[in-house]
């Protein structure tokens, strides 16, 4: 995922509540939703964080010694401008972006057929 082509806000929105729970009908399952994308976001952020910073990573074991990367400080400064998780997350819930299901609906429909 490419965060940065993401429309989400980098600061904080005021949202209306209502326009969040016309997908669920419900405002709570509307954020329940919205905060499992953020952490399966922040998650994969961090995956790809960690992946990056490895290649700069000195194996030696003075303590002493502390080297500054200009690319390392680059990679870090990038992620740090990056909209926070939970705004990717309502920006997708908002655009429908978010597969989501309820197997408890689900299986209270099965039931009735």
């Amino acid at each position: 995922m490419d965060y940065k082509k993401s429309k989400a806000p980098v600061n904080t929105v005021t949202r209306n509540i209502m326009d969040l729970c016309d997908e669920t009908g419900n405002i709570y399952e509307s954020v329940a939703i919205i905060a499992k994308r953020a952490n399966q976001i922040s998650v994969q952020i961090k995956e790809d964080l960690s992946k990056k910073l490895a290649e700069f990573a000195s194996y030696n074991d003075s303590l002493e010694e502390v080297f500054e990367n200009r690319e390392q400080i680059e990679i870090s400064r990038y992620y740090e401008k990056l909209p926070k998780p939970t705004l990717l997350a309502t920006q997708e819930f908002v655009e429908n972006k978010v597969y989501w299901r309820d197997p408890s609906k689900e299986a209270a429909q099965a039931e009735e057929k």
